[in-house]
């Protein structure tokens, strides 16, 4: 229990019997505190000992939770939406990016993780997409500090490596709590950048108490791929069902990368790959690519010292993270350090906290279209080739002069691919980057009712990036080498006063005011060497003879400058109204348009308080609350963006500038979300139940987008305010506690969000393309929910059957339309915990429904012959399911196709990057996302010891997929967490399934 003079730091813990000792003086009043208990006041007398019981509250409303600009108050007093996530939820089963632990925990937050790469990066949204082209994701802020969460890496559909995002740096064991600010009431504090919801970190602190306390924590697990397609093995390698013949890899059906061949495992035998010119049996390999991956495992170990006085407080934490990829060859090391502490100097307490990351990859695998991409040619190999037998790429023969691959390790096929052990261990993606964020706060107490409180936060990052081809590969036979340079600091200097005052018995003031000047820097360098000139040397300088080296560079600054106050009324603790102002002054915005002012009002009423029902065993709790509030957005816009400015450029063994495609705007507005909110809390049946909805409706305008306008202008688009987007929607949490009796409790919590997306309008353009692949676009629409899965469809009839012609479907010539949308309907999850004494048992299941994916896997692999299918019609040919003209053009006459064709006419010709509409899928899912059995240690085994508590447990994560409707892939994937990214899919590393073991000891 947490024992405090109150109006001091001064503070204490008790041990497990309940002793405690404190410094206190007559007159002065102690509070005993503890989460789920209900506070306790006693007033110091003359004896030396107080004892006191503590009384369950059961509603968790007395715990104090974090908001915005740092403000601290109890639950039932806020007046907007706001879900806290304890830090024991991030702590046992560790992910390598922490935003990952909140999928299915939180009412209206959707978290999707790229892939099961190591480093990986993930999306998070909260309420829907705000902006049509700049981050939809929220703004994140560590102890006060606001970092940088962008993805730098350079993932998509065409290839490229994704890379951590700034979350990834955090350890997770230093985490205490994080608190979700879901919409624009709760976020209108911070600004501009705040358009998109606010997710706040708190991160452990010292203690106030003597002596030190030790906290050992490590996590062991081993990841495996939850997914992988069904492929078939039944025909293997080539171009025809008869016949197959191998010469070098480039010529022949060896130069195939199709599995229309012979069929396998009926006795034939053919010279292969790897059989030295011999005729070997030509059998199937069912395991080949599942036996490609290996059993990743995850070693995350920290330990943390705490500890503290009378009036200070200290903590000091080292992690350690190393990742071994399940895709050979790859993996990724993070290494933390963290401190923090306080001291109170009579009226003035100064707190300082700082963390250093190192994160560090020796190979970051590549993603999407790129044969650089082991997974690509997964989907296009063979059937009857063994990868493990291409393992040993050092004692195998090397491929043959003039074949594409020349002097490289030998492959199964040589046209397009590479060895992919040989692409993994030598043709490595770096990544290596230190992180510094740190704050500096003093607070001082000026008079009785008024706090002055200053500080400096920083956030700084170095970052490095390099990829390297060796001289042999596929796209770059004479090698390869770039690396990429970043460097970005952000400070933020702020100043606040707080008076708070009881202006009546029933009447509370709680006013605060204050700025803060923010500035950031940011420097690239980019330098890429198309050709090496001597092999094997990985250097910016080892440029082959007669080629021209790329090097690009800038600088970027940028400030905001703001005032912000905030006025809180209490009446008699159960009537609360407040009032939030913040102006904004930004320099990335024209003079005439960057000052901008966010305001907001919201209310909250206990009415349980008001009604004086605290005897009630049916209403334990009940709070109504409700506002509206507006904040804003730069969308895409960065620095710089204002006006039309030369770049100098370095080519043909000249410099000239260029202006560029795109006209700038002097006039850009920023943009605006407004929203209103009404919300119910409530405490049931003697706290058994715990129910919580919300609705909202919010209205983005004035959205930034580059927009074409014809070339004839000497441009190809313009930067304009164009856009409005709307957001409704509701979330619903449900907490019951079904038992608690007999050392048992069993508490089961729901949660629900539905948001309905609308793009209202896009100033007169049909769509604005986001991103896309092949011939698939993702677009914003009028009238549509943001996301739209456009591309081209098949030839129908009035009856919707599709129209055959000699056999295969036929596709509308030169059209699009909107085939899907990749916006979900509604998210979910389900939370059980069983206890049973110092056992204690949980499950996380988690739902997103509704939605659309595109899937190139589908599209492929089909018509490569690789999937299973693709053995639909081998034998007999395939008569598609449609219709067929038997009049004329005009008169068209329409009857049930009857007409069949092999396999591999069919599935080239009804699956392909030409037709999009084949391979679009309904993306919903039910995961089976996370299971834990975990066991503390009984206090009297341990009670003549050092140790305080010892728990070990097993953890699972991402265990199961209970339900998708989408073919071969995990429905949860995107090319990494860019908008345009979304709702696609080709070639990523399947999604992990982790296994695991935690130990955690105190003392």
């Amino acid at each position: 229990i947490s024992v405090k003079v109150k109006g001091t730091t001064k503070g204490a813990v008790t041990d497990f019997d309940g002793n405690y000792t404190i410094k206190a003086k007559t007159g002065d009043t102690l509070e005993f505190s503890h989460v789920s208990y209900t506070t306790i006041e006693k007033i110091v007398g003359t004896s030396s000992k107080i004892d006191i019981a503590m009384m369950e509250s059961g509603n968790v409303l007395d715990e104090v939770v974090v908001t915005a600009i740092g403000r601290k108050f109890e639950p039932k007093k806020s007046t907007v939406a706001i879900q806290t996530v304890g830090g024991e939820d991030f702590q046992s089963a560790r992910e390598t990016n922490v935003v990952n632990s909140l999928a299915g925990k939180i009412a209206g937050i959707q978290v999707t993780a790229s892939s099961g790469s190591v480093g990986a990066s993930s999306r998070v949204i909260l309420r829907g997409a705000t902006s049509l082209t700049g981050n939809n994701q929220p703004l994140y802020i560590i102890d006060g500090v606001p970092i940088n969460n962008e993805n730098k890496g350079s993932s998509g559909s065409g290839g490229g490596v994704d890379v951590p995002t700034g979350m990834a740096d955090i350890n997770p064991d230093d985490i205490e709590s994080v608190s979700v600010l879901k919409g624009p009431a709760a976020a209108a504090l911070y600004g501009v950048r705040a358009s998109n919801g606010v997710i706040v970190v708190k991160t452990k602190r010292g203690r106030q108490k003597q002596g030190l306390g030790i906290t050992f924590n490590t996590t062991i697990s081993m990841e495996n791929p939850l997914l992988l397609p069904s492929f078939q093995n039944s025909y293997g390698q080539g171009g025809n069902n008869e016949y197959f013949e191998w010469i070098n890899g480039t010529d022949g059906d060896g130069g195939v990368d199709e599995s229309w061949g012979p069929p396998l495992d009926v006795g034939l035998n053919f010279v292969q790959w790897n059989s030295n010119g011999e005729p070997a049996p030509w059998v199937s390999q069912p395991d080949n690519i599942k036996d490609f991956y290996d059993t990743g495992v995850t070693i995350n170990s920290s330990v943390s010292l705490a500890g503290g006085g009378d009036d200070s407080s200290y903590r000091f934490s080292v992690g350690n993270m190393d990742q071994k990829g399940m895709v050979p060859f790859t993996e990724y090391k993070r290494f933390t350090v963290g401190a923090n502490g306080s001291k109170e100097f009579g009226k003035i307490t100064s707190t300082i906290s700082v963390s250093y990351t190192k994160g560090k990859s020796d190979n970051l695998p590549v993603v999407g279209y790129n044969n650089e991409n082991p997974v690509q040619q997964m989907i296009w190999s063979g059937r009857n080739v063994d990868f493990n037998a291409l393992k040993d790429w050092r004692n195998l023969p090397l491929a043959p002069a003039g074949t594409a691959a020349a002097g490289t390790p030998a492959n199964w096929n040589t046209v397009f691919q590479n060895n992919p052990f040989w692409v993994l261990e030598t043709n490595r993606n770096t990544f290596d980057k230190d992180r510094v964020v740190g704050n500096f706060a003093l607070s001082m107490k000026v008079l009785e009712n008024l706090t002055l409180s200053g500080g400096v936060g920083m956030d700084f990052y170095s970052q490095l990036q390099t990829a390297r081809q060796a001289v042999g590969s596929n796209n770059a036979p004479n090698g390869s080498y770039n690396e990429v340079r970043r460097n970005r600091i952000e400070t933020n200097t702020n100043i606040l006063a707080n008076y708070n005052k009881n202006l009546t018995d029933d009447l509370n003031l709680d006013v605060s005011f204050g700025g803060n000047a923010m500035v950031s820097r940011y420097k690239f360098n980019y330098q890429d060497v198309p050709q090496l000139e001597i092999p094997g040397l990985y250097t910016v300088s080892n440029l082959r003879t007669g080629q021209v080296a790329t090097s690009i560079g800038n600088t970027t600054e940028s400030k905001i400058n703001s005032l912000y106050g905030i006025a809180k009324f209490g009446y008699k603790d159960y009537f609360f109204l407040e009032f939030t102002g913040r102006n904004d002054w930004a320099s990335v915005l024209p003079t005439s348009n960057n000052s901008f002012f966010y305001p907001s009002v919201t209310a909250s009423v206990v009415v349980s308080e008001m009604m004086n029902n605290e005897g009630d065993s049916f209403i334990n709790f009940l709070k109504i609350r409700g506002g509206w509030a507006e904040v804003g957005g730069f969308g895409s816009l960065g620095a710089y963006q204002l006006q039309n400015s030369y770049s100098l450029n370095n080519s043909w063994g000249a410099t000239f500038a260029t202006v560029g495609s795109t006209l700038r705007n002097p006039d850009i507005k920023p943009e605006s979300t407004t929203g209103i909110e009404v919300g119910i809390d409530s405490r049931l049946l003697n706290n058994k139940i715990r129910f919580n909805l919300t609705y909202y409706n919010q209205t983005s305008t004035d959205l930034i987008a580059s927009a074409r306008v014809s070339s004839a202008s000497g441009y190809t688009s313009a930067i304009r305010n164009i856009g409005e987007m709307n957001n409704t929607g509701i979330e619903i949490q449900l907490g019951t506690k079904l038992l608690d009796k007999n050392d048992w409790t069993v508490d089961l919590d729901f949660n629900y969000a539905k948001n309905k997306n609308e793009v209202i309008d896009l100033g007169g353009l049909e769509s604005l393309v986001l991103g896309g692949q092949w011939s698939m676009t993702l677009e914003a629409r009028e009238g549509h929910a943001y996301g739209d899965i456009v591309g081209s469809y098949y030839q129908r009839d009035d009856n919707g059957s599709i129209i055959y012609a000699n056999g295969t479907p036929q596709i509308v010539d030169s059209k699009t339309k909107v085939l899907g949308n990749v916006t979900p309907d509604w998210t979910g999850g389900v939370n059980l915990n069983i206890g049973y004494k110092n056992w204690n048992f949980s499950g996380l299941v988690d739902a997103k429904i509704g939605g659309d994916i595109y899937s190139m896997t589908t599209s492929w692999g089909r018509y490569a012959g690789v999937l299973d299918e693709t053995l639909i019609g081998r034998e007999h040919g395939v008569v598609g399911n449609g219709v067929m003209n038997i009049g004329t053009v005009d008169s068209p006459v329409y009857v049930q196709n009857n007409v069949s064709v092999d396999a591999e006419t069919f599935n080239k010709a009804a699956y392909s990057n030409s037709i999009v509409e084949s391979s679009v899928f309904d993306a919903s899912y039910v995961k089976l996302r996370q299971l834990q059995l975990a066991y503390k240690l009984p206090r009297k085994l341990i009670k003549n010891t050092a140790l305080d508590g010892v728990s070990v447990s097993i953890v699972g994560r991402n265990l199961a997929i209970l339900h998708k409707n989408v073919p071969h892939i995990d429905p949860e994937t995107s090319f990494s967490d860019s908008n345009g990214d979304q709702g696609q899919e080709f070639g990523q590393l399947p999604s992990a399934r982790s296994i695991g073991f935690n130990l955690n000891l105190k003392f």
